[in-house]
């Protein structure tokens, strides 16, 4: 079997040795080269073909956001950005995310080296989902932080009208599920039902990711808080970290922030977002999967399927990675598989049609 291979860009001489190192460990994936700039990698690229680029965020010369966006112009491949541990790190990064990359690794600021190895799984972990991502190509759009100023969008989405309150959106995705979920949110007028979302992401990302949204999108986005009442017209963001669920309080709903042991995996979890879901709003829920790797999530749709909740799921041809939602199709979890782009029309549609049945079955 070939193995990937992977050309590590980086102006730390100590990160470069140690990223080539746990890739080179690994027996399907070799490090051909290691750049300690992009005008170096640029070369390395051209000479060695790889299939995988690991790229740091802030370099000399020309920074990685820079580069990534020449690169995916000119010769798209498979990325995974390596960025710190700070706001800064954290704005950047999704702005690389939003040019292209297909995932990323958070570096601690400090101790660097233990911290490189503690995360050598999930390193490789993600080059190996790179190596197999679809590529999107996407317009590039100005953003905080790289000299442009985000706006609300100017044309107002259809609105659904006269609603209930009970209706809630639930949103779970892995990689590639950033752009994903600001797609879908970014079609949903300012009147549609509460939305809640588990997006994996660690702590210290999610803060600014929800602030990015909220700057783009006729909803209200922000981080979760424990104990708030979600209301309609707003998306909630699980905190990096911590797991969201819902809960019932009286005659509201309220958002429940918890620490707790990884589910499949993951903290946030989409499993326990969606089973809160069946489990609390039933009838009431409308479910989505959105592209991601792995099956987190998908035994959990099914139980909101089965306790009435219409779900939605991303299509293959549309996912960067198409894990979470393959493991919801196969577990008969889906009432439609759409396109990214029929996803928000397609929800306004049934949230319209259904705008006059009872909505107090919880």
């Amino acid at each position: 079997m070939a193995k990937t291979r992977v050309v590590v860009v980086d102006d730390s001489a100590l990160v470069r040795s140690l990223l080539s190192e746990i890739i080179n460990r690994q027996p399907d994936m070799q490090c051909v080269g290691a750049a300690a700039d992009p005008f170096a990698a640029r070369e390395m690229i051209r000479e060695l073909n790889p299939d995988v680029i690991t790229l740091d965020v802030e370099m000399p010369r020309m920074d990685g956001i820079d580069f990534l966006g020449k690169l995916m112009r000119l010769r798209p491949m498979p990325v995974v950005m390596v960025s710190t541990l700070t706001e800064r790190g954290a704005d950047v990064t999704l702005r690389a995310l939003e040019l292209g990359a297909v995932d990323f690794v958070a570096k601690p600021k400090i101790g660097v080296a233990d911290g490189l190895k503690l995360l050598a799984q999930d390193i490789t972990d993600k080059v190996r989902i790179a190596s197999k991502a679809h590529l999107r190509r996407t317009p590039s759009q100005p953003a905080p932080g790289t000299g442009g100023a985000i706006s609300k969008p100017s044309a107002p989405a259809t609105s659904i009208g006269r609603l209930s309150t009970e209706k809630i959106i639930f949103i779970g995705a892995s990689t590639g599920g950033t752009e994903a979920t600001k797609e879908v949110l970014m079609n949903l007028p300012a009147d549609c039902p509460a939305v809640v979302i588990t997006q994996h992401m660690p702590p210290g990302f999610t803060k600014s990711y929800a602030a990015r949204l909220d700057g783009l999108c006729r909803v209200r986005v922000a981080e979760a808080r424990d104990g708030e009442r979600i209301l309609p017209g707003h998306a909630y963001i699980a905190p990096g970290g911590f797991h969201l669920s819902v809960e019932r309080s009286g005659a509201n709903y309220i958002a429940r922030v918890q620490d707790g042991e990884p589910v499949n995996r993951h903290k946030p979890s989409v499993e326990v977002l969606f089973k809160s879901a069946a489990r609390v709003v039933g009838p009431n829920a409308l479910g989505l999967m959105l592209t991601g790797m792995g099956a987190d999530g998908a035994t959990a749709m099914k139980e909101m399927r089965d306790a009435g909740s219409y779900n939605l799921v991303q299509d293959e041809a549309s996912c960067v990675v198409f894990g979470m939602p393959r493991e919801a199709i196969a577990a008969g979890a889906a009432h439609e598989v759409l396109s990214l782009a029929q996803i928000a029309p397609k929800l306004i549609e049934r949230l319209r049609s259904t705008s006059g049945m009872s909505m107090n079955r919880v």
